[in-house]
């Protein structure tokens, strides 16, 4: 089927988050007299989520007294008060954002990310201004990698399933675009795990870099035509 609308993941696809996932993270970790997480960790961690990087440096005995969804609030609280400190669009993300835009194609965001901090942070910047459609974590009952999230952001923009694409760095991102039946790609510049075995995902697509992601855009529309 063609290709007639685009979405993206956000955290590790879209914008690198990392500095500023670590530096609340780390905040909370060394509030306790730990040792931060790595910026190696912080990388490789930042896509499974708050709960991931707390746990990175953080071990189990302390979390049981302390309390997981405790420790989460104070990194969260912190996070919300930073939330564009490091944050920036991959390098060549806005150059591929005005393509789409300059050629009327329909583009939106499905993120793992709550809506109190997904809204925010794109409100901050203003490359995402026209964006068709953003999903949140709770934005519907259930979340990647459900597809839910998916086909209701594919319903916002007047485009079936079948004729997008999803791209994101992480796992749950193709098991919830190949349960929506739509193409999925791997945004392999995101924040992969060094032990992950990318074909294992079976992608339609494992694209290296934002810059090859442009192109083969442009040879997918070109071929559309």
């Amino acid at each position: 089927m063609q290709t007639k609308a685009v979405l993206f993941d956000l955290d590790g696809t879209l914008l690198d988050t990392a500095g500023d996932m670590g530096a609340a993270a780390n905040h909370v970790i060394q509030g306790l007299g730990l040792p931060p997480l790595s910026d190696d960790i912080i990388r490789s961690t930042t896509s499974d989520g708050s709960y991931a990087l707390l746990q990175a440096g953080i071990h189990a005995a302390l979390i049981e007294q302390l309390g997981l969804e405790q420790l989460r609030r104070q990194m969260l609280d912190y996070y919300a008060l930073n939330l564009c400190v490091h944050t920036r669009p991959y390098r060549g993300i806005p150059a591929v954002i005005d393509w789409l835009d300059a050629r009327r194609i329909p583009w939106g965001i499905v993120t793992n990310k709550p809506s109190a901090l997904t809204l925010p942070l794109l409100a901050s910047l203003p490359q995402f201004a026209r964006c068709g459609v953003t999903v949140s974590a709770d934005t519907l009952p259930r979340k990647k990698p459900h597809p839910d999230p998916l086909l209701y952001a594919a319903d916002c923009l007047t485009v079936a399933p079948g004729h997008c694409l999803y791209i994101g760095d992480h796992q749950r991102d193709v098991e919830a675009g190949r349960a929506a039946g739509m193409a999925t790609a791997v945004a392999a510049w995101g924040y992969i795990a060094a032990d992950a075995v990318l074909p294992l995902w079976q992608a339609d697509h494992i694209i290296d870099s934002v810059q090859d992601f442009g192109r083969w855009l442009e040879d997918t529309f070109d071929t559309n035509c």
